[in-house]
């Protein structure tokens, strides 16, 4: 195997394991968080063909006209549902914008519970009709897998695996169909998705279509992730690194141009940022301050952060 940037670790070795394998898996998720930030993820337990199908209705979608595409961008939104045309997002500390047009599917409760009044209704692409159905389907296969994930970090934490589930049960989350159109001339400083962290606890991402996802290193170089085949690269958001005070990091990421050569291809990238409830309370675990590493942050909660972050990246005036 290729020397790998990232460690990887099989999801099944956790969910259907032994009492060892399940330790193994939870110590090994655990150190790839504390040191580096991210990890791969082999027998996740989303479908192949739900992912395939997916991107090719992704592509269906964002190959369509952009005033089709702009009927389904409602700007009161923030970018939370529906499409959002190209050069609307940029980094928070970048005034240029990303080379990307998105489309976001979120939370739909159906067991009655009060929150839906929260969350607004997902926006159907009645001319790709298959493309925001499949979306539902993967969400909730992410979520599954998610919760899977947040149940052995908060073991790893010494939390108890029960600490996440009633936090992200009909929670926040995010599914995010990212379109890099094909580069046409030389852009006026940006690439196609700046340096920046996540805002939510964990990301879950299926390979994209081609390369350009780096990280940060302690060294401070950027490294380049390729994941392999049927593998989903998982990072700690900053929700997740603000409530362990730092101690799971929260890494800087980018995705790079192409050669030169490339330019003529579009990159399409398939992220699930999984939020908690808004009502989360992101206060640093008491278990996680210590002298080595006094308390970095105020308490917030995780509605709170998102608010604040949405506006630093330009989605929400």
């Amino acid at each position: 195997m290729a020397n790998r940037v990232i460690p990887v670790v099989d999801l099944s070795k956790f969910v259907n394991g032994t009492v060892t394998e399940k330790a193994e898996f939870v110590q090994a998720i655990g150190n790839a968080f504390n040191s580096i930030g991210f990890v791969g993820v082999r027998n996740h337990g989303i479908p192949k063909s739900l992912i395939d199908g997916f991107y090719t209705n992704s592509k269906a979608f964002f190959a369509l006209p952009n005033d089709v595409k702009r009927k389904y961008e409602i700007p009161e939104l923030a970018g939370q549902r529906g499409y959002t045309s190209f050069g609307k997002e940029h980094a928070k500390q970048s005034k240029v914008a990303d080379l990307k047009e998105f489309f976001q599917i979120g939370q739909e409760v159906s067991d009655g519970d009060p929150i839906k009044s929260e969350y607004p209704d997902n926006v159907k692409t009645d001319v790709t009709p298959q493309f925001t159905d499949l979306g539902h389907d993967l969400y909730q296969a992410f979520e599954n897998a998610g919760a899977h994930l947040l149940k052995a970090i908060s073991i790893y934490l010494d939390l108890g695996e029960d600490f996440f589930d009633a936090k992200i049960h009909n929670g926040n989350s995010i599914l995010r169909a990212i379109h890099y159109p094909p580069i046409m001339e030389e852009p006026a400083s940006a690439i196609r998705a700046e340096q920046h962290e996540d805002i939510n606890l964990i990301t879950l991402l299926v390979g994209a279509s081609a390369g350009g996802l780096e990280l940060l290193n302690m060294n401070n170089e950027w490294m380049a992730i390729t994941p392999e085949e049927d593998e989903i690269v998982i990072n700690v958001g900053d929700m997740l690194q603000r409530l362990t005070n730092n101690y799971l990091k929260s890494t800087t990421h980018r995705v790079v141009n192409p050669p030169k050569e490339m330019w003529h291809l579009p990159r399409l990238s398939i992220p699930f940022f999984l939020h908690p409830k808004k009502s989360m309370d992101l206060t640093c675990l008491d278990k996680c301050v210590t002298d080595e590493r006094p308390l970095a942050y105020e308490s917030i909660t995780a509605g709170e952060y998102l608010d604040e972050r949405l506006r630093e990246i330009g989605l929400k005036k």
